[in-house]
């Protein structure tokens, strides 16, 4: 009581206090969200030349894009996707803007009648089989009407088809600016077709080793500087991490192999309400399998005979051979300790036919394209027999050529079949005749010449099952282990890599880790973990223990990558080469100028070649490889001239041009112009878009939200 009436006592202090904090959240949401100026910072997902995409549309596309992909995609594939598709708009619609593209409702609804999902749809077609605009409408109006969910889904479908419909007026109106001349087609039929054979000499780089190369720091980065579209970078990052997985103990695994032990045979248990000891039958001599497995093991009883071929391969010899009654096991099946028993067997109990169906009208499930009369299907059935018992190995093509049967593409082959999965004629025949019978069967369905390629034995197999999994004990020792090394690599002078070793486990990396990605090899989806490295509170150095499904991750961040051009550091595996090859190739022409092809073969060592048929469209030297430059240069060249020092991609050479074959002149060049129109055609979609979206402004807020 004297608590409470302290309390009373002090309401209006405490009412103060409460609001002074919810005073002091309001102030914060103000200030954190934009102050007041309508809290824009953090309200957009993207911004896409000024114009931002609402984080809340977004959110409400990817919610939708998630029920439409189920559990096939995670959340991260789904919010790429969805933002792929919005910057695309996004970019797209300005072009709309500037240059007054529109789509009609007419154009829309001729535009639906050719996406295959509602053209083909049944409910839209009228009797000639042809898309009913008015049907259509109609749908959508009884869906507003009276199923407000799917209407809203329409809605966005419909966005997305006006999107999708602006975006065709668009590129085709840049395909009518894109074509191709009849000269164009020429030159490029002579570049395909013209062809040239060559003496050269070919010095390769690799005849000055690399040790002998000095390449500056400066050299690098000028080499960065001049070609600074190749060497930009995203921001990214690096981690290494320790992964402590959760997987049975060998305690554990002798611990279940113990259980399906103890189950095989009888137990006595004492029963407390009859005050007696009870024989509880084990696996051996169960009488009542099934209820046996329900209580007792992870998988239940398969009453399915299955063949050997359906049996655990590593087992299925084994487990084939048992007599009725015989157990065998425990055995180790993948994450599974089993035990199994042959509950029955059957000697040829499974049969693999081939047939030709013959149909008529009349028959069931006719093929609409048969027209004969039961008579004359029985005469063909029967001619059908006489050819297929007179050579068996003609059976599959007389199957592929003849059957009214859908398994006529596969040469008639059923594959292999149980009693009762035939219609009883047809069952009869397979089970009672030997292995190469050829016979003749009426069914239902026609007339079928019935060919029994095989028969093998099928078992009803029962298996005591338990999977084996980590225990307990287990998991808290790993999650002790995991928290130790956190624990140690936090406060240790060593490094991450070298304590790893120690506690001999393994440190792996990941490199160059994207703002937005999700997968981490060696880990799979880890979004936390990405997030956490591109946090502005995380350094590098800075090391974290994360909880993952099944197991733990110490992870270290170890280097950051800011946006921009790459460092010197980072860009020298890829520029180190190319600098190499760059002054070898200064050397090597240095030392060969005014040098014929012979006296450049002698001083360097190497031999006269020749190459021959050689085109501009297929640039490749034997020996050498793809050399478009040399072989550019030996097109404008003429018979039996020799160039100068070519700077080439395997090394420097020199060539002399022995002989050179033009193509035969067509009389049009029509096709090979319509061919080239065609390519740019393709092109047009990817590279304009590709293009528009390199010259736009955007900012990526995906990493703030996912």
């Amino acid at each position: 009581m004297a608590i409470l009436e302290n309390i009373r006592k002090r309401t209006t202090v405490l009412i103060l206090i409460i609001g002074l904090a919810l005073f002091a959240f309001v102030i914060s949401g103000v200030f954190t969200n934009g102050g007041l100026s309508g809290g824009k910072v953090g309200s957009s997902i993207a911004e896409i030349n000024g114009e931002e995409i609402p984080i809340n549309d977004f959110r409400q596309k990817v919610d939708i894009a998630t029920r439409r992909s189920g559990p096939t995609s995670t959340t991260m594939q789904t919010v790429n996707q969805v933002y792929e598709q919005e910057v695309r708009n996004a970019i797209l619609g300005q072009q709309f803007e500037d240059l007054g593209v529109d789509i009609e409702q007419d154009q829309i609804l001729n535009y639906i009648g050719s996406i295959p999902g509602y053209s083909q749809s049944p409910q839209f077609l009228n009797e000639n089989g042809v898309f009913d605009q008015n049907k259509f409408r109609n749908f959508i109006a009884d869906l507003k009407a009276n199923n407000p969910a799917q209407y809203d889904l329409w809605l966005q479908d419909e966005q997305s088809i006006i999107q999708t419909a602006k975006q065709q007026t668009y590129f085709n109106l840049i395909k009518a600016g894109v074509g191709a001349t009849l000269k164009e087609g020429e030159f490029d039929y002579r570049l395909a077709n013209d062809k040239m054979d060559i003496k050269y000499v070919r010095v390769p780089y690799t005849s000055i080793p690399d040790s002998t190369i000095t390449v500056s720091k400066n050299d690098i980065e000028t080499y960065i500087k001049n070609h600074r579209e190749e060497f930009k970078q995203d921001p990214a990052r690096d981690i290494q991490f320790v992964y402590f997985e959760e997987k049975p103990s060998a305690g554990d695994e002798k611990a279940v192999e113990d259980e399906l032990l103890n189950l095989l045979n009888n137990n006595v248990e004492y029963n407390a309400q009859t005050d007696k000891n009870d024989t509880v039958l084990g696996f051996r001599e169960t009488k009542n399998m099934e209820a046996f497995l329900d209580r007792n093991s992870d998988i239940k009883f398969d009453t399915i005979y299955k063949s050997k071929r359906e049996l655990p391969a590593k087992f299925a010899d084994t487990l084939a051979t048992l007599e009725v009654g015989e157990v065998f096991g425990p055995y180790r099946d993948g994450d599974m300790f089993k035990v199994s028993k042959m509950m029955d067997r059957k000697s040829n109990g499974s049969v693999k036919a081939s047939h030709i169906l013959i149909g008529y009208e009349g028959a069931e499930r006719p093929n609409p394209n048969v027209t004969r009369t039961k008579e004359e299907a029985e005469a063909e059935a029967k001619r059908l027999l006489a050819e297929a018992r007179k050579d068996e190995t003609k059976f599959v093509e007389l199957a592929r050529d003849n059957s009214d049967g859908p398994s006529a593409q596969n040469g008639g082959d059923l594959g292999y079949f149980q009693e009762g999965r035939m219609v009883p004629e047809f069952n009869d025949f397979a089970f009672q005749n030997s292995v190469g019978t050829i016979g003749m069967v009426e069914t239902d369905f026609g007339f079928h010449i019935v060919k029994i390629d095989d028969k093998e034995d099928v078992f009803q197999i029962a298996t005591l099952a338990r999977a084996i999994e980590p225990s307990e004990e287990t998991i808290n020792t790993l999650f002790t282990e995991a928290t130790k090394f956190e624990m140690e690599s936090v406060s240790s002078d060593k490094a991450f890599s070298d304590l790893a070793k120690e506690n001999d486990y393994v440190a792996r990396p990941v490199n160059q880790i994207k703002a937005t990605d999700e997968n981490l090899p060696g880990l799979g989806p880890q979004r936390p973990i990405v997030q956490w490295a591109f946090n502005a509170d995380t350094e590098i150095g800075d090391i974290r223990r994360f909880d993952l499904v099944g197991g733990y991750a110490v992870v270290q961040l170890t280097k950051k990558y800011e946006a921009g051009l790459m460092s010197v550091e980072d860009a020298s595996a890829t520029v180190l080469p190319e600098l190499r090859k760059e002054h070898k190739a200064e050397q090597i022409m240095a030392s060969n100028q005014g040098k014929s092809l012979d006296e450049m073969a002698k001083d360097n060592n190497v031999t006269v070649s020749t190459a021959t048929a050689l085109t501009v469209k297929s640039p490749t030297i034997p020996g050498s490889g793809q050399e478009p430059a040399v072989v550019g240069t030996a097109y404008a060249m003429n018979e039996g001239d020799t160039s100068s020092l070519i700077k080439g991609n395997t090394g420097v050479f020199k060539i002399e041009l022995t002989k050179k074959t033009e193509a035969p002149k067509l009389d049009n060049y029509s096709t090979y112009a319509s061919s080239l129109k065609s390519t740019r055609e393709a092109k047009v979609n990817s590279e304009v878009y590709n293009a528009l979206k390199d010259a736009s402004e955007i900012e990526d807020k995906r990493a703030t939200f996912y």
